[in-house]
C-alpha cells in the first residue's frame, strides 16, 4: 500500500503523519491487517530493535478516590468490589516493587488514587521512592499520584523519580462525556510541569470509551505535541460497577489498529501495550509485540493481569528480548535531550519543550482513609460522570457477536472477562511478577 511505505519512511525520519493518514491506518481492513503491524514494526525496530522493557505498577493506595472518571474502578460512587486501602508504609512498597524488578522489570510505576497529593503525600512517596532506589541498583521509578501543585514535581525529582505518568485518556472534545471533576487543561499541564522539573513525562491515553477514529486521532497529535518520553496505550477494562461496564466495544484488530497509528505518530517514543491488553489483544497480544516496545509485568492498579511468567515467555516465544538495566529505552537522540533536562532542572529551573494509568493522591483533603462526600478528581487515567459518552463508535467495531472468541458484545456487562486483583500490594498474597 501507498499509505503504509509513506508511514514507514515518514516514520523513520521522525515526521508528523497527516491526520488523514493516521485516520487512513484506523479504517484500514482485517485484510490489510498484517500489512499495517510490519509497517508499523519496521519503524519500531528502526528505533528500539526487539527490546521489550518491562514495567511494573505498585498500587501505593487503592480506593478512596473523590473523583468520577466514567472508566475507573476507583472513582467516586463506583460499586466494583476492588481492593480498598490506604498508603502503603514505603517499606512495604518497597518489598512490592523488588518483586517486579526480581521478574525483570526495569520501572517501577507507584500509582496512589485521588485528586492529587497533599505536600504530606510527596514526603510519603519521596520516602517509598529513597528506600526502592536503596534496595534495587538502577530501577527507574515513575510517580503517578495525579494532579500537582507549585513545586510538587520538583521534591518528586529531588527525591530521585524518574519519570511523571498523567494520562491524557481521550481528545479535548470528548473529556468532558469522561470527567467533570477536572478538565482536560489540567491534566496537560500537569504533564508540563513533570517536563520542566527534569522528570520524563509519561502520558497516553484509554481506547474503547466510545470515542470515534478522530477522537483517537486527536489524543494521539496532542501527545506527540506535549512530546512524553512513554505513551501508554490502554484498552478499556469495563469494571462492573462503573458507568462504562458495558462499553464493550473493542477487538483484536482494532487495537493493533490503534497502536500502530500510535507508533506512526510517535515514531520514537516508547510505546506501552497497557492495561487491558489481555481482556481485548487476548491470543493476538505477541503481534502487539511487534508494534509497541514496552509492557507491564503482572497485575495492574485493581485487575489482574497475565502471569509474569506467560508475560516473559510470551516475549521469548515472539522473538523480543527483555531489555536490561543498562541499556537506554530511548533513541539516542531524545536519551540526550532528556540528560539535558534533568541537569538544567537541577540547576533550578527548565526542561525540554513540550510538555497511564491509574488514579492518585488523597484529594487533599481530610484524612487519609476519610472517601470525600464530593469529588473534582486528577487520577492519571480518564474519569467521567455517570453517563457513557455519546461519541460514536468506529464502524468495524459495531458488529462483534457476543461471545465470539471470548468477546462480549456492546451494550453487555461481562465481569467473567474481567479479574479484580485480589494478591500483591495491600493482601498477605504475594504479587504476580
Amino acid at each position: 500500500m501507498d499509505l503504509l511505505n509513506t508511514l514507514v519512511d515518514k516514520g523513520l525520519r521522525r515526521e508528523l503523519p497527516t491526520r488523514e493518514e493516521a485516520l487512513a491506518v484506523l479504517a484500514t481492513s482485517d485484510d490489510e491487517l498484517l500489512d499495517v503491524v510490519a509497517a508499523a514494526g519496521k519503524v519500531r525496530r528502526k528505533w528500539f530493535g526487539r527490546r521489550v522493557k518491562l514495567n511494573y505498577l505498585v498500587n501505593l493506595k487503592s480506593g478512596l478516590c473523590p473523583e468520577d472518571c466514567s472508566y475507573c474502578s476507583q472513582r467516586l460512587g463506583s460499586k466494583a468490589e476492588i481492593l480498598k486501602y490506604t498508603w502503603l508504609k514505603p517499606e512495604d512498597a518497597s518489598k512490592a516493587a523488588a518483586a517486579g524488578v526480581a521478574g525483570g522489570a526495569k520501572r517501577v510505576c507507584l500509582v496512589a488514587s485521588g485528586r492529587g497529593p497533599t505536600d504530606r503525600d510527596v514526603d510519603r512517596v519521596s520516602k517509598t521512592i529513597e528506600a526502592i532506589k536503596e534496595q534495587n541498583e538502577g530501577v527507574e521509578v515513575c510517580a503517578c499520584l495525579g494532579l500537582l501543585s507549585d513545586g510538587q514535581a520538583e521534591r518528586l525529582r529531588e527525591a530521585g523519580a524518574d519519570a511523571y505518568n498523567h494520562n491524557l485518556n481521550t481528545s479535548e472534545a470528548t473529556y468532558g462525556a469522561i470527567t467533570t471533576t477536572h478538565t482536560y487543561a489540567d491534566r496537560v499541564e500537569t504533564v508540563r510541569q513533570a517536563h520542566a522539573a527534569g522528570m520524563s513525562a509519561c502520558s497516553g491515553l484509554i481506547a474503547g470509551m466510545g470515542e470515534s477514529d478522530a477522537d483517537l486521532v486527536d489524543v494521539v497529535f496532542s501527545l506527540r505535541e506535549l512530546d512524553p518520553d512513554s505513551v501508554p496505550v490502554n484498552f478499556l477494562i469495563p469494571f462492573e460497577g462503573t458507568p462504562l461496564a458495558k462499553e464493550w466495544h473493542l477487538t483484536p484488530q482494532r487495537c493493533l489498529r490503534i497502536l500502530a497509528m500510535t507508533r506512526f505518530v510517535c515514531p520514537d517514543v516508547e510505546v506501552r501495550l497497557a492495561g487491558g491488553r489481555e481482556v481485548h489483544l487476548r491470543t493476538m497480544q505477541p503481534l502487539a509485540l511487534e508494534i509497541a516496545n514496552s509492557i507491564f509485568l503482572g497485575d495492574y492498579l485493581t485487575s489482574e493481569g497475565q502471569e509474569g511468567k506467560a508475560d516473559l515467555a510470551m516475549i521469548a516465544d515472539a522473538g523480543f528480548e527483555v531489555e536490561g538495566a543498562d541499556t537506554s529505552t530511548l533513541p539516542a537522540h531524545r536519551a540526550d535531550v532528556a540528560a539535558a533536562a534533568s541537569a538544567v532542572s537541577a540547576g533550578g529551573c527548565g526542561g525540554h519543550s513540550g510538555g497511564g494509568c491509574g488514579p492518585c493522591g488523597d484529594g487533599g483533603h481530610g484524612a487519609e482513609a476519610e472517601v470525600p462526600a464530593s469529588g473534582g478528581c486528577g487520577s492519571a487515567s480518564v474519569c467521567g460522570t455517570a453517563e457513557a459518552p455519546a461519541a460514536a463508535v468506529a464502524a468495524d467495531t459495531a458488529s462483534v457477536p457476543a461471545g465470539a472468541a471470548g468477546q462480549a458484545a456492546p451494550g453487555e456487562v461481562r465481569p467473567d472477562l474481567v479479574a479484580v486483583r485480589r494478591r500483591g500490594a495491600g493482601t498477605d498474597l504475594p504479587p504476580n511478577a
